[in-house]
């Protein structure tokens, strides 16, 4: 993020929606914000890799379902990247199957088309701080329908991959599932700050993970709460 005139972050935001009027809309919003500027817009996945090699925004705000390529495969094209911008998914429908593959694919969250203006503003900003955008509601309902599938087998195949992480970074791994910010996490497990810091990053790195909505998604796969 770059500074603004005042001196505080100023968040670059790409808009992918194959609607011109919900970009119109968007960018009404987001103009109406000091700290936030959209740098570019896109009518389709296809065009979005380009725009963030030559923009470098800190979040793409993202649509799901479009004509040529849709968000999910756009997702996790720009997750591959180096140094990828955070994605926050719009969607029309909040049980929808692909947002849920979306946050597999490590989109940091979603939005309905229909919330608030001041909330959608918000929300950007928290994604572009690396924290997720998941209503408990919302969550609640995405963990259920995570719960539903391929019971046995997606269960075991998570607990297999959280045997690569040691003691305390498997009792991380749950609070994120629960949840916890760092500050909580920290307070729960008698540990600063920045250790459980140092202890999310491993976890992400260990796990080949995106952000803490993969490490809560697979928490969840494992029934570990």
């Amino acid at each position: 993020m770059n500074e603004t005139r005042a001196g505080a972050p100023e968040i670059g935001v790409i808009l992918v929606d194959d609607d011109a009027l919900v970009r119109v809309g968007l960018v009404m919003m987001m103009g109406g914000a000091p700290d936030i500027t959209v740098l570019a817009e896109a009518e389709d996945g296809g065009a979005v890799l380009g725009l963030v090699g030559r923009y470098s925004p800190d979040v793409v705000l993202m649509d799901i379902r479009m004509p040529t390529v849709d968000g999910l495969t756009a997702t996790k094209r720009l997750r591959a990247l180096p140094d990828p911008p955070e994605v926050l998914v719009l969607t029309t429908f909040d049980a929808d199957e692909h947002v849920l593959r979306a946050l597999r694919a490590g989109a940091a969250g979603f939005l309905l088309k229909d919330t608030p203006p001041a909330q959608i503003v918000e929300s950007v900003r928290q994604v572009a701080r690396g924290l997720p955008v998941l209503s408990p509601e919302v969550t609640r309902r995405l963990i259920d329908r995570v719960a539903a599938d391929d019971h046995g087998e997606r269960t075991a195949r998570a607990r297999e991959r959280l045997s690569a992480l040691n003691a305390r970074e498997r009792d991380v791994a749950v609070a994120v599932g629960e949840g916890r910010s760092n500050a909580d996490i920290a307070a729960r497990l008698f540990l600063s700050v920045p250790t459980v810091k140092t202890h999310v990053s491993s976890i992400l790195t260990k796990l080949d993970l995106n952000n803490r909505v993969q490490i809560a998604l697979l928490v969840h796969d494992a029934r570990l709460l």
